[in-house]
């Protein structure tokens, strides 16, 4: 019979008893860091609310939360840089939005992630409708004026957006869609540049984010005329909802969430979920975020993963049918 020195066999006797500990994660996470990713710029809407959220969650968690801006090619380069480089530990947060996980992978032939397989939700953060926003020297004064004019000239009334396939550019593609309009598309080289040129006159109108606009619009440089949503916003209570100003059925919420790698442990899914939506429904986190124009939410991860996989099929039928093409 063979034989083995006394060393192998307590070698190999203590890899046997660490492997189920190496197969768990530790108890005491986190130990170390967390990076939250953003795939934005510093400075960002994105960033303007990761940088407080995840102040609130090192407090929370007793370990520094270290913001890292990855930005390009609409959110890709950071969400892949997670998907496909980070483990699945729980140490790499990603801060998603509609536009990279539900309307990117229907306008890029190769994202280098697969946003229904390759993430784990945790919760949904926020929300902000979409607005049909016009400079203040236009003439139109309700959404009425505007298709009625669209009408009149099919083709010749334009609407600005942050660039192809961006929610922006999506919402006024429902619009077209539900009004029976024809418009012309502007895309710039991001939303703030596409405002600008509707205060200053250039381009008549844009579909932008709620609170891209709200201190323009309260400084008199812009109107917002309706709100792509189902009800009303509490920042604009006079302003209708699309459906209320004779446009129903254009309904654009630009949301964002937490995610980690699929495969991250359980246990490691409910301490971030656990910690998140404590911060979320806090009054001193919301406050200044919902001044803001921010609609600051939480959710289970069930729902957040519904939530996305809904919008990922509906999202591929507005392109499809628009016939959206990347510049």
């Amino acid at each position: 019979m063979m034989k083995f020195p006394r060393a192998a066999m307590a070698l190999s006797a203590m890899a046997l008893a660490a492997a189920p500990a190496l197969a768990q994660p530790r108890a005491d996470y986190p130990h170390k860091p967390i990076v939250l990713v953003v795939p934005q710029p510093a400075g960002g809407a994105a960033d303007q609310f990761a940088r407080p959220f995840g102040q609130a969650l090192s407090q929370r968690l007793g370990q520094p939360v270290i913001i890292d801006n990855r930005p390009g090619a609409n959110g890709n380069i950071a969400a892949a840089y997670v998907a496909r480089n980070q483990p699945a530990d729980g140490y790499t947060v990603f801060f998603g939005s509609v536009s990279t996980l539900a309307v990117n992978p229907h306008l890029y032939k190769a994202t280098g992630f697969d946003a229904l397989k390759d993430f784990q939700p945790i919760t949904l953060t926020n929300q902000t409708p979409n607005v049909l926003v016009v400079g203040a020297g236009t003439p139109y004064k309700t959404v009425a004026d505007v298709v009625a004019a669209a009408k009149k000239e099919p083709g010749t009334l334009s609407f600005g957006s942050a660039g192809n396939g961006n929610t922006m550019h999506l919402t006024g593609l429902q619009f077209e869609a539900k009004t029976g309009t024809r418009l012309i598309h502007v895309p710039y080289k991001g939303g703030p540049a596409a405002l600008n040129d509707v205060m200053g006159g250039q381009i008549p109108m844009m579909f932008h984010n709620l609170s891209a606009v709200l201190g323009q619009e309260k400084g008199g440089r812009v109107r917002v005329l309706a709100v792509a949503d189902t009800q009303r916003s509490r920042l604009l209570p006079n302003v209708p909802t699309m459906a209320e100003a004779g446009a129903p059925g254009v309904v654009q919420l630009a949301w964002s969430g937490m995610l980690v790698r699929a495969g991250t442990p359980a246990p490691v899914v409910e301490r971030l979920h656990s910690e998140m939506v404590a911060i979320l429904k806090e009054p001193a986190f919301r406050k200044p975020l919902e001044a803001q124009g921010f609609d600051v939410l939480s959710s289970t991860p069930q729902a957040f993963a519904e939530r996305l996989k809904a919008d990922h099929a509906s999202m591929g039928e507005v392109i499809k049918a628009g016939n959206v093409k990347i510049d």
